[in-house]
């Protein structure tokens, strides 16, 4: 971190506003990458306010595009910015930011669903978990149609601490949908509550920051856009593995208007189906009658510790797929149906 005493601030030189740089590379933002830019540097100052202090800290930036939010990266004195950048027209003009701050970007083009982010930063910013969190940033404003796919990948990496967490508690500033916003911080009852609320708090400290109108972007999308600040907690609120905790979920979010039983069965083959779900739930103490969203997380605690213990007496459980076993149910109908249909024409034939 910088020294005590004052520091002079990083200026970037006279550029071409963000505007200019769409125009100059004629850029245009594709629907189908659902695309948005946010040209107004004040909103980009304040969603960068939001990752903390950044002064002499490490950030990585997610599609970065034309630059908007680099700018205000940059303008906050970090040390070094790494930019993942997918889409080849934004590169120029990234390229006229780097040369602008001489030694402080780095310019990958590449997918940052692909790209190994366990060696993007120097091995000394490394802390352990229980410490302070590193000065490591990641800072996105997201396409909407990777950005939820983007979270789960991340906090599983929060959950195995490996990729941007093998440094520690990486924190990350991001935005999403303003629906999306509200599910990952959305409190047991709310409306919003579901699978994301249930995958982000158990990890994480999340809290929704504040929401950008829809008109700010260009072109304009449908919804309005929420910023949302991630901070991974020092012990996780349901100490399983990331890919049990999240089969409990989202079996339990399957039928999110029915009672959580309903959900909860297909945990289980049909062959005693009924009694492990009775089994899990009264040993977790869960009321069946409840909505999933009505479930608090200290109980997909006790669902997640219990089924875990099923699994272990029953080591095939765990494999059960309970969509795999619907087609099978219909593949068998099928070909008794097909099997069926020979000999009734026979019969006609003889009548």
């Amino acid at each position: 971190m910088a020294a005590p005493g004052k520091v002079a601030a990083f200026r970037l030189p006279p550029l071409p506003t963000v505007g200019e740089i769409i125009k100059l590379f004629r850029l245009k933002a594709q629907r189908q990458l659902s695309q948005n830019f946010l040209l107004d540097l004040r909103l980009t100052d304040k969603i960068v306010k939001q990752a903390g202090e950044l002064k002499n800290t490490h950030v990585c930036e997610v599609g970065p595009g034309p630059g908007g939010i680099t700018r205000s990266i940059l303008s906050a004195g970090v040390e070094q910015l790494l930019l993942i950048e997918k889409d080849a027209r934004f590169i120029p003009g990234l390229q006229m930011l780097s040369e602008a701050a001489p030694g402080k970007v780095h310019i990958v083009h590449g997918d940052v669903l692909t790209y190994k982010m366990e060696k993007a930063f120097p091995k000394h910013l490394k802390k352990d978990w229980e410490d302070e969190p590193p000065d490591i940033h990641i800072i996105g404003n997201l396409p909407f149609s990777v950005s939820t796919p983007l979270i789960i990948k991340w906090l599983e990496n929060v959950s195995n601490r490996d990729g941007p967490f093998s440094y520690g508690r990486t924190q990350m500033t991001l935005t999403f949908q303003k629906e999306v916003g509200e599910r990952l911080t959305a409190n047991p009852g709310g409306k919003q509550r579901s699978r994301l609320s249930i995958m982000a708090q158990h990890l994480c400290s999340v809290e929704n920051c504040f929401v950008i109108p829809g008109q700010a972007f260009v072109p304009k999308p449908e919804v309005d856009v929420a910023v949302v600040h991630f901070t991974p907690l020092v012990q996780p609120k349901i100490q399983q593995p990331f890919e049990l905790v999240e089969k409990v979920v989202q079996s339990v979010f399957q039928f999110r208007r029915k009672y959580c039983f309903r959900g909860l069965e297909t945990l289980f083959p049909e062959s005693g189906r009924f009694k492990r779900t009775e089994q899990l739930m009264m040993t977790a103490n869960v009321d069946p009658t409840l909505r999933p969203f009505q479930l608090s997380m200290s109980q997909f605690r006790n669902l997640c510790n219990t089924y875990r213990k099923m699994c272990d007496e029953d080591p095939g459980l765990f494999v059960f797929d309970y969509r795999e076993e619907l087609k099978q149910k219909k593949r068998t109908r099928n070909l008794h149906k097909r099997t069926s249909q020979p000999e009734q024409t026979e019969e006609e034939d003889q009548l």
